[in-house]
């Protein structure tokens, strides 16, 4: 019988990775060897990195979740604990968002950050370093970390991503003319694939809509429903039933009062068009 050793996720800093790891190998049936012959390594740095006696390198960590169809999860580990640009309570965020097979979100005043164009993203960091309230570090930082996110959508299958933005998100120009214009028209195509649908709540909907701040909703494979919402100083991920299940009624309400799907389309392509021909 093989001696296999027991992994305590608390025991260092990257047992968490070596926990995960393992067990989205052995998801796949896959033995420490085999994914070290996928992955172009030797059995023995699986197997250390399995058991958190060696670090994981952000290389391995992407092609680790390549192999292993994690959709980014790793690699999203492997930034937590590398990098600390992120608020707290964010990354462990990312990490059941990289696994949700449904993702449900609201925003007010920019872009979502999983359908920000990366000219945008990195105009929204570029305003944080000259506010003094990041450094040019962090910004990358906080970029590279998104561009990672937004890899979870091109799993397969991918998660149903069903987003309603105020519209305030549409007309804050953020970068200037060109970067919102391509911003506005990536929305647009994001728009026509089936696993996405996005929604615009007018500002005519005033005192009724039900949010004034961001929510993200997850809906995890083993059927867990989780809620995200953040201050600037950090992140809250819900997990109470009965907290969750309010924010999910209010959400439902929201959707049905937002605009449809083809009237949002038209008014981001609107908005784009009035972009593209101002002075």
């Amino acid at each position: 019988m093989v001696n296999r050793k027991t992994l305590d996720p608390t025991s260092s800093p990257w047992a968490p990775f070596g926990v995960q790891l393992r067990r989205s190998r052995e998801a796949l049936g896959l033995t420490q060897a085999q994914l070290a012959k996928q992955l172009g390594y030797d059995h023995t740095s699986v197997c250390y990195i399995e058991l958190a006696k060696r670090a994981p390198t952000a290389k391995f960590a992407r092609l680790a979740d390549e192999a292993l169809q994690t959709g980014g999860t790793l690699a999203l580990m492997w930034w937590q604990h590398k990098h600390t640009a992120l608020i707290e309570g964010f990354p462990e965020f990312a990490e059941y968002e990289s696994r949700a097979v449904q993702i449900r979100l609201f925003e007010v005043g920019v872009i979502p950050g999983l359908l920000q164009t990366q000219a945008y993203a990195t105009a929204r960091e570029a305003g944080n370093v000259r506010r003094g309230s990041a450094v040019q570090t962090q910004a990358d930082e906080r970029v590279a970390f998104l561009l990672n996110r937004q890899r979870c959508l091109d799993r397969t299958p991918p998660p149903a991503l069903h987003a309603v933005l105020d519209e305030s998100c549409l007309l804050r120009p953020i970068g200037g003319r060109e970067v919102m214009t391509a911003q506005l028209k990536h929305l647009e195509e994001l728009a026509t694939q089936p696993h996405v649908i996005i929604q615009i709540a007018p500002f005519a909907l005033g005192e009724d809509r039900p949010f004034t701040h961001p929510v993200t909703l997850l809906a995890l494979p083993d059927r867990k429903l989780l809620a995200y919402t953040e201050t600037e100083q950090r992140g809250y991920l819900e997990r109470d039933t009965d907290s969750v299940s309010r924010l999910t009624r209010h959400y439902d309400r929201l959707q049905v009062e937002a605009l449809n799907r083809a009237t949002s389309v038209a008014a981001i392509r609107r908005i784009r068009e009035d972009f593209e021909n101002a002075h």
